[in-house]
């Protein structure tokens, strides 16, 4: 069994509030809990940052290929999203 776990800095350039940015953000982490299905992700710092936000993700699988794939997937598409940048992606593999 391999945990894939990552640490995804985000940016948004357009939200002038809180607000704004958690409307932004709620989005995208809907549309990731719709497309990538078992996947756990949550909001874990820069809470009070308004242009700032960082995610955690997790997915298990059988193997690190596997998670691998499914994680450059997800981070690929945080990328597509026009309303943020990514800033930075860290990516861990634990093996059971």
């Amino acid at each position: 069994m391999v945990v894939g776990v990552a640490r995804i800095e985000l940016f948004f350039p357009s939200p002038n509030s809180l607000k704004a940015k958690r409307q932004i953000l709620r989005g995208l982490m809907q549309r990731l809990e719709a497309h990538f299905k078992k996947v756990s992700l949550a909001e874990v710092d820069a809470h009070d940052l308004w242009q700032t936000a960082v995610i955690g993700i997790s997915i298990v699988g059988k193997d690190q290929k596997f998670v691998d794939r499914k994680m450059n997937s997800i981070l690929e598409f945080i990328q597509k999203n026009g309303e943020l940048e990514l800033i930075k992606a860290e990516v861990e593999f634990l093996s059971y």
